[in-house]
């Protein structure tokens, strides 16, 4: 796929997501003229990008759409749940279309019968679709800005506090469109190539009109460029749709802003940034993955050239050290770069929402906070299906019908909030909904009859244990099977991925008042700081987040047969001895040694080594295959001279 159809998929999957969640505000609130103003120049964009990409199907579906929100936005047509349901169903053609173009290039697929839906929802309308097209013809333009190009002042057009900063000339561009048929397509021609050539510093009227063809004869632009007048009329008249070209030099025309100066605040002045200043770059993933592989060998080669050079003279120690800061200050800067916002995931959900609470006769208020948080593109991407399963199951399980509800004494409407928050190096995620909460005595009962525990296993369960049994394999409380849910699979798949990603997946309960799925992820994957420590000769590496403590060994005490250690008096913390728990071959000191005590927000207990030999970045490979799950570890880093050191779970050890 070319570099434009590219842009051109990503910007329409853009729209489509805002476009799903611009409609559905407008369902839950029929009256709200910003949401109808959102969905129609968003129609219109997707109209005239197929359109001008030559995607004529997916055009005229895209039209179809923008003529039945036009009926609703004049009033002629009511807001409805079916209504709506037809202008989802259209607008998942038009992903679908893109999901094509995506793949191969381009979309044959055949969505006459959507149009022939949306027109025909059209013709409930009081007044025909023709009459309705016909007077908006008749008005068209006539609300647009006066842009003739005689009468207007260019600089209203640009911030003049920002033109002084201008390095070369500053020219008005008046741009004659007088035989457009499709204005807004044809107006993209003209300002993706102004963009390409110049700095456009501002247009009337203002660029998102243009975009959607709300202009007369042409548009006024002001670009900048060291070019001269002559050569710019030049370089526009080459451009497509544009019938006329005028340009002319005003810069020596530039407001003074002096008369200003006095007033304005000094540091807010320093602060702002020079027009045409570009403050961002679109990098391909496959760059950035392998910029951050990259960075990952770098960080490898700095471990084993450390170990390389142990003991040797202070010249190369100091050279390390400084190579140590520069390979730090790389490997944040790309760890950063790969972080994303949650929104980029979380947009299209609202829409999945809505689509399970209308097949189930649910009235649901779902609600996002915290999707600005980022997380690495790697874990955003793998908790996308996590987080659909949950929601999924909060809709299906978790909210009661709106009778039951009432009946309960609740409000018809159930609330699902989709949260995140950061804390420190670890992301917080949860989905939260006030439904029915889980019946502990369904699940026991579900449990036996699965064979997954015996009656007497349920019965000595706590609650707590017992909700924790939604993650296990096959388990349903569905007796029959939809499309939402009841063949026991999805929660399993949370938990599963969930651990791969080094994060942990909890559910907390209150029948009657709701439910609560908690997901914790790591900000970041790979690279990571361990304690390096041995045991019986092997080397092994224990994430430093999860240490809270490194002692000498304590003196071992029995508690029902299991060694323990006391810290603070009268805090008791179970022991594990590292060569014990792995079997290592090699001859252990279990009465001397080391004590690592793992934070209690962990686990709480204390690890019993040889020796501790301090602490390094390293990049973590996670166990994949028959190695993946082992009890106890959770991947692997290659130190010196390929040396590969087994790095610790202490959640599972």
């Amino acid at each position: 796929m070319d570099d434009y159809l590219e842009a051109f998929v990503r910007e329409g999957e853009d729209n489509v997501t805002d476009l799903n969640n611009a409609l559905l505000e407008l369902e839950s609130d029929p009256e709200n003229p910003d949401a109808m103003d959102a969905i129609f120049r968003t129609a219109h964009t997707l109209k005239g990008n197929f359109a001008a990409m030559g995607f004529e199907g997916a055009s005229d579906l895209a039209h179809a759409i923008e003529d039945l929100l036009d009926e609703m936005r004049q009033g002629r047509i009511e807001v409805t749940g079916d209504r709506m349901d037809a202008v989802f169903a259209g607008v998942d053609q038009i992903e679908a279309c893109l999901n094509d173009i995506e793949e191969t290039g381009d979309t044959q697929r055949d969505v006459s019968d959507s149009i022939a839906t949306v027109r025909a929802t059209i013709e409930e309308s009081q007044q025909a679709a023709a009459v309705g097209d016909d007077a908006d013809a008749d008005t068209a333009g006539t609300e647009s800005v006066d842009t003739d190009g005689r009468d207007i002042d260019p600089f209203d057009a640009v911030d003049e506090a920002d033109l002084t900063d201008i390095e070369g000339r500053i020219h008005h561009v008046r741009v004659e469109m007088a035989n457009s048929q499709m204005k807004g397509v044809d107006s993209m021609f003209v300002l993706e190539a102004a963009k390409d050539a110049y700095d456009v510093l501002g247009a009337l009227p203002s660029l998102s009109a243009i975009d959607d063809g709300d202009y007369d004869d042409g548009f006024d632009l002001v670009v900048a460029t060291p070019e001269p007048a002559a050569d710019v009329e030049a370089t526009f008249d080459t451009f497509q749709k544009q019938t006329g070209i005028s340009v002319s030099d005003i810069t020596d025309d530039v407001p003074d802003p002096d008369d200003e100066a006095d007033t304005a605040d000094p540091e807010e002045t320093a602060s702002k940034k020079k027009v045409g200043d570009i403050q961002s770059v679109r990098v391909d993933v496959d760059q950035l993955d392998d910029l951050h592989g990259l960075v990952e060998q770098l960080v490898t080669t700095r471990i084993k050239l450390r170990r390389s050079t142990e003991g040797a003279n202070r010249r190369a120690e100091e050279e390390l050290d400084e190579l140590d800061k520069i390979t730090s200050s790389l490997q944040d800067t790309v760890m950063d770069m790969r972080l994303v916002p949650m929104k980029k995931i979380v947009g299209k959900f609202p829409r999945l929402v809505r689509d399970l609470a209308r097949t189930q006769e649910k009235d649901i208020d779902f609600e996002i906070e915290g999707d600005d948080v980022e997380l690495d593109r790697t874990i955003l991407t793998e908790i996308s299906d996590p987080l659909m399963h949950l929601l999924r199951n909060a809709v299906d399980h978790g909210i009661e019908p709106p009778e039951v509800r009432e009946t309960n004494g609740k409000d018809r409407t159930g609330t699902i909030t989709l949260s995140a928050e950061r804390d420190r190096d670890r992301v917080r995620i949860t989905v939260d909904d006030n439904g029915g909460g889980i019946d502990h005595d369904t699940i026991r009962r579900k449990a036996v009859e699965k064979g997954i525990r015996t009656r007497e296993e349920v019965d000595e369960m706590p609650d707590e244990a017992v909700a924790d049994l939604v993650f296990h394999p096959g388990f349903s409380t569905n007796d029959e099977v939809t499309d939402v849910s009841g063949r026991g699979v999805g929660m399993d798949v949370v938990r599963d991925t969930v651990t791969r990603l080094d994060g942990t997946v909890e559910v907390s309960t209150v029948p009657g008042e709701g439910t609560t799925f908690t997901m914790t992820l790591p900000v970041t994957v790979a690279i990571v700081k361990v304690l390096f420590v041995e045991s019986g000769g092997e080397e092994y590496g224990i994430p430093i987040k999860t240490v809270d403590e490194i002692s000498r060994m304590r003196p071992v005490k029995a508690v029902d047969g299991e060694e323990v250690v006391t810290y603070d008096e009268d805090t008791v913390y179970p022991l594990v001895r590292l060569g014990d728990a792995l079997e290592v071959p090699g001859e252990t000191r279990n009465g001397n040694g080391m004590l690592v005590r793992i934070r209690d927000s962990e686990r709480q207990v204390a690890i019993h080594c040889d020796e501790v030999r301090g602490q390094e970045e390293v990049v973590v490979k996670p166990f994949e295959g028959i190695l993946s799950g082992i009890p106890g570890l959770s991947g692997a880093a290659v130190l010196g001279e390929g040396d590969v050191v087994t790095i610790l779970d202490v959640a599972t050890l």
